[in-house]
């Protein structure tokens, strides 16, 4: 039992336990969202423009949380823009990301000091948690889940109709930028745990099993929440065991689970398929 417990001796250890959990149930019920609006490509790009806002704050010596989210609402709101001024939606995220990417790239490359904490944002953190940190994701996540259970009826006509959406009175252009600026909230209050290149799994893996397993919207976000948080839970403490590293050992965890569900679920369709009808069965009897 000792050997089971170690880990939670070390104080940053309970931290990254905590955060990790409020990580996961926050991308997994955000996730919902962006995988059925199909959105999991500007999440991915809107990660990568937050790490040129992240660079130029640390250049700039500003707190990481204030000049992220500045940099993060407004390339969201800077998308939201040029969306609205005929071009497509995947040509303003590629040109805003990429622009903002390369920014931080160049900035790089011009302050060295900065190699470390550019290799933290790339995979994140997890274990380097403050308390600081940890405030900031707790406080991040009531908010966000707070504006979930508010506008949630709002958001759940947006999220699958906008022409249905607007004919119920939805205002479609509020409920874009509303959805945008609450993703570059969750993007910056977890870069830190599991950085640019590993978050997007955090936020379309959990919600694709729950997606597997139900149909429902509701008990979708609620499967998707518990299992991000679960699934994060987990693949922090075996990291310990492991000695890799957090975010990486919480992906790998999380493609794990979905291959097991996805297989669990082809197996019970080709049960279904092959079962006979309840007609059939009368007449081999």
């Amino acid at each position: 039992m000792e050997f089971l417990l170690k880990p939670f001796q070390y104080e940053f250890f309970g931290r990254a336990m905590w955060v990790g959990m409020m990580a996961g149930l926050l991308c997994g019920v955000m996730g919902v969202y962006i995988t059925t609006r199909r959105m999991s490509y500007i999440a991915h790009g809107l990660s990568h423009a937050i790490l040129g806002g992240a660079v130029i704050t640390y250049v700039l010596g500003f707190n990481f949380y204030i000049g992220s989210g500045i940099w993060g609402f407004g390339t969201a709101l800077l998308i939201q823009y040029l969306t609205g001024r005929k071009i497509y939606s995947d040509a303003a995220i590629g040109i805003v990301t990429t622009a903002s990417f390369a920014l931080g790239v160049a900035v790089i490359s011009t302050y060295r000091s900065f190699t470390q904490s550019f290799e933290a944002a790339l995979f994140g953190n997890v274990l380097g948690i403050t308390p600081t940190d940890l405030w900031v994701v707790t406080a991040v996540t009531v908010l966000l889940l707070s504006l979930v259970f508010i506008f949630y009826r709002p958001l759940l006509f947006w999220c699958f109709d906008r022409e249905v959406a607007k004919v119920h009175g939805v205002p479609v252009f509020a409920m874009d930028t509303l959805f945008a600026l609450m993703m570059a909230t969750l993007l910056v209050a977890t870069l830190q745990v599991l950085g640019v290149t590993l978050i997007i799994s955090a936020v379309v893996i959990p919600a694709s099993i729950a997606r597997l397993l139900s149909n429902r919207f509701g008990t979708m976000m609620l499967l998707s929440g518990g299992l991000g948080a679960a699934i994060a839970f987990v693949g922090i403490y075996i990291s310990y065991y492991f000695d890799i590293a957090s975010g990486a050992s919480v992906v790998l965890l999380s493609t794990l689970v979905f291959s097991l569900v996805l297989g669990w679920t082809r197996y019970q369709q080709r049960q279904k398929r092959y079962l006979p009808s309840p007609l059939h069965a009368e007449k081999l009897q």
